[in-house]
């Protein structure tokens, strides 16, 4: 809306006309604590020659923009910035080369993608490091493609037509596996929960969570789209988490509860999220009784079969919150979690849920 378009929503439904789009040549645009969106919109506004301003609240305004002022001004992007929110751009985008590390996040390649193909000429996303998160750019391009925009993967690099135009069409958004895998692993730690409504053939990469559970020695059924998970004993993994970040906390509950040591590793990025959530992670369980400890990039685990419980700090988090939940399930004396109205952020129905399926939150 702020940068033109119509955009309606009633009950799940969003429909949005898009001819006027970039109609406003100034705007602000509010991000609130969502990375995604700040990383989405600015090279989005800037293809459209919009001068806007970005601005938001919590630990979004501290979180990494670097890789756009670095970027932007070498193809006629104006950048104002103390270092994160508010930022500010200027100026039409023009095509080329933007190269960028891939390293850093997903997210940024996203925006560009987004944004290129809105341009007059030709451009191509050069990746000087290996692509972290892919998965999302996956689903990105083919989301992409189901708008009528073309985007060729080629050598990991992205190249980009220019001149193209999204045209409208009806999309049902997928099912989150991100969210389903708290669920899925209470079903690891002793429950019996069958998930509905995900995409067994989706390109998300948190998808990886059936696997992993089933690494860990979960009992888990796949019928008719529907995802059975049942509690077995457990025992320790090895988890590289470069591909995944989103799934590092709710790994480290299924972790505290299995037999042996469960490292995560590659996981260094979670700790630029709405917190540092590698520290926001130890500090909760281990306010909880849990064995865990940090490293430079990760988590080290010793398994326990209950922990006491306690009093956890969620960090305004809705991830830690939503994990800190789940690992109440094998505590003695439950868990008393702060900053509840944190799900909001992502999945505001969490404890309605948890509740239907036999939990006690207050």
């Amino acid at each position: 809306r702020a940068l033109g378009a119509e955009v309606e929503v009633l009950d799940n439904v969003v429909t949005v006309c898009g001819d006027k789009t970039f109609s406003n040549k100034t705007a602000l645009l509010d991000c609130r604590e969502s990375g995604s969106t700040v990383r989405f919109f600015i090279p989005v506004a800037a293809a459209g020659g919009v001068e806007a301003t970005f601005v938001g609240k919590g630990r979004l305004p501290q979180r990494p923009l670097g890789v756009y002022t670095e970027l932007l001004p070498k193809h006629g992007i104006l950048c104002k910035t103390e270092g994160g929110l508010p930022f500010s751009v200027s100026g039409q985008l023009t095509p080329g080369e933007f190269a960028l590390a891939g390293d850093i996040s997903s997210q940024f390649v996203t925006g560009l993608l987004f944004a290129l193909p809105l341009l007059d000429g030709d451009s191509v996303v050069h990746l000087t490091s290996p692509l972290q998160s892919k998965g999302y750019i996956d689903m990105t391009i083919d989301i992409m493609r189901r708008f009528g925009v073309i985007v060729t993967e080629r050598g990991g690099d992205y190249y980009i037509k220019g001149g193209q135009k999204y045209i409208a069409c009806r999309y049902t958004t997928e099912g989150d596996w991100s969210q389903a895998a708290f669920f899925l692993t209470a079903g690891a730690l002793g429950s019996d929960i069958s998930v509905k409504g995900l995409n067994i053939d989706s390109t998300q990469g948190d998808k990886k969570i059936i696997d992993i559970l089933k690494q860990f020695g979960a009992d888990i059924k796949i019928n008719d789209g529907i995802i059975s998970c049942r509690g077995e004993k457990l025992n320790a993994v090895e988890i590289n988490a470069e591909q995944i970040p989103d799934l590092v906390p709710i790994l480290a509950v299924c972790g505290a509860f299995a037999h042996g040591t469960t490292r995560i590793y590659n996981a260094q990025r979670v700790r630029l999220k709405e917190s540092d959530r590698l520290s926001a992670m130890k500090n909760a369980l281990s306010a909880c009784g849990a064995d865990i400890s940090e490293t430079s990039d990760g988590l080290l685990i010793s398994g326990v079969e209950t922990i006491p419980g306690g009093s956890a700090d969620g960090c305004n988090d809705h991830r830690i919150v939503m994990s800190m939940s789940i690992a109440a399930l094998r505590s003695e004396n439950g868990v008393e979690i702060s900053d509840k109205e944190s799900i909001t952020k992502s999945y505001a129905e969490f404890f309605d849920d948890f509740a239907s399926l036999g939990g006690i939150a207050q």
